[in-house]
């Protein structure tokens, strides 16, 4: 049984999101929260957050569901449209700001 969990438009560019992402790709379910617990960035608390809500729609498609059950199948990042903002430069001169959003999508598995 596989349950999925989305995070839409994090003020966060995928970038920094990609590399927490990578350390608890296919990891077990506690494994997994337990890293993200120690690592001190803020991609962090935001994945943590996503499979804590994936982890709930496991227990909620099935109660007798155990959290060493569950694994981490699938988890990607994905580009959320950009913010453009302008920063006032020498001369006159105007530079564009790109404010990157980022759509983070967890799978849980227990097979």
């Amino acid at each position: 049984m596989e349950t999925k969990a989305t995070a839409r438009f994090l003020m966060i560019s995928p970038r920094k999101v990609r590399l927490v992402a990578d350390e608890i790709r296919g990891f077990s379910y506690s494994e997994a929260t337990d890293m993200l617990r120690h690592i001190p960035k803020k991609a962090a608390g935001l994945l943590d957050k996503v499979l804590r809500s994936a982890r709930a729609n496991a227990q909620k498609q099935n109660e007798s569901l155990s959290d060493d059950s569950l694994y981490v199948k699938k988890l990607y990042v994905d580009e959320g449209p950009s913010l453009k903002r302008f920063r006032p430069r020498a001369r006159g001169r105007g530079v564009r700001i790109l404010k990157r959003t980022s759509h983070i999508t967890v799978v849980l598995s227990n097979e």
